[in-house]
């Protein structure tokens, strides 16, 4: 018995740990199948930014057209839910070239925002995560650090098992944007995740550990010798200081006391390889938890552009075991 096709836009996502070689790859792949990429990385979202978030050059922009890339100042706030607009703008854009979409990028959250949607919430609201952090240290000092994690797992389990017990910024963020959007908001989002508007082949790359680990050594030598400290002073010279939340990412936060003449290259390198492996640790924790993620060697180009061709043309893609990371 034939089942009818799935009427949802196809989106295809390209995500893995940082510094796995998703960039690059997704290049490839979007030459071969004709696509457009949309980028899933919340720091390639600010201007002026560029060594330290590996964001593609004019180049590889010329190369293959780029959504979401350079769209606000550093001292612009930007998030989840904006980013959702965003790209789901993006994303109709190109598909009304009659061109394959190609989400790439490393921001569990920006993936998830796209596909799934977030629980409307409105903004920010400074007193309740302030009584929300306030509680988690007391908890913390009762000993029991899992404490904000449990209360956000007895409201929305599935938001739970992405976020680390220890990630007290985002359960924060998830807690607030419940508590904000009232009775019901954990059932609304998984109704949401039921209903979501397009068809996936989710895809994920990841070199095991220690070859990551490599990687990423060398990756924040590389951005070094590229400039990220030029990068830094210039930002400042601008007027972007080291309090904006972009500049205490990853590689920014590090190269600001050496900027102040308070550390050394040499200890705010080391600094900046030691904090990309944690985050790529995070960045794991949160893919193990996406059901549907078909995972890949990098450089099996060949397996992932079939599974992108069997997808786009209706059919299901790799099957999931394709590689499981270490």
């Amino acid at each position: 018995m034939s089942h009818p096709a799935d009427p949802r836009l196809p989106v295809v996502v390209l995500t893995g740990p940082t510094a796995a070689g998703k960039s690059a790859l997704g290049l490839a792949l979007a030459e071969a199948i004709d696509a457009e990429i949309v980028s899933a990385d919340s720091m390639q979202v600010y201007r002026y930014l560029d060594i330290g978030t590996a964001k593609p050059g004019l180049a590889e922009r010329a190369r293959v057209p780029h959504h979401l890339i350079d769209v606000v100042n550093p001292d612009v706030p930007y998030s989840a839910g904006r980013y959702a607009e965003d790209a789901r703008r993006a994303v109709a854009l190109v598909h009304g070239r009659g061109r394959p979409v190609l989400l790439v990028g490393g921001t569990g959250l920006y993936v998830r925002a796209l596909l799934e949607g977030l629980v409307a919430a409105g903004g920010a609201d400074p007193e309740l995560r302030a009584r929300l952090e306030a509680d988690d240290r007391r908890a913390r000092e009762r000993d029991d650090p899992g404490w904000l994690h449990r209360q956000l797992e007895e409201r929305d389990p599935v938001r739970a098992r992405e976020l680390h017990p220890n990630d007290v910024r985002r359960l924060v963020r998830a807690l607030e944007i419940l508590e904000r959007a009232g009775p019901g908001a954990a059932a609304r989002a998984a109704a949401a995740r039921e209903e979501r508007p397009y068809r996936v082949l989710h895809l994920a790359v990841d070199p095991g550990v220690a070859a990551l680990d490599a990687r990423i050594d060398a990756r924040c030598e590389a951005m070094i010798r590229a400039g990220l400290l030029q990068e830094v002073r210039a930002l400042r010279k601008r007027g972007y200081g080291p309090e904006l939340r972009p500049l205490q990412g990853i590689g920014y936060r590090h190269m600001q006391p050496v900027v102040d003449g308070s550390d050394t290259l040499v200890n705010a390198l080391a600094g900046m390889q030691r904090d990309t492996r944690r985050f790529a640790r995070r960045q794991r924790t949160w893919l193990r938890a996406v059901a549907e993620v078909r995972w890949f060697e990098p450089d099996d180009e060949r397996a992932i552009l079939a599974s992108i061709e069997r997808f786009l043309a209706g059919g299901r893609g790799a099957p999931r075991e394709q590689h499981a990371a270490s």
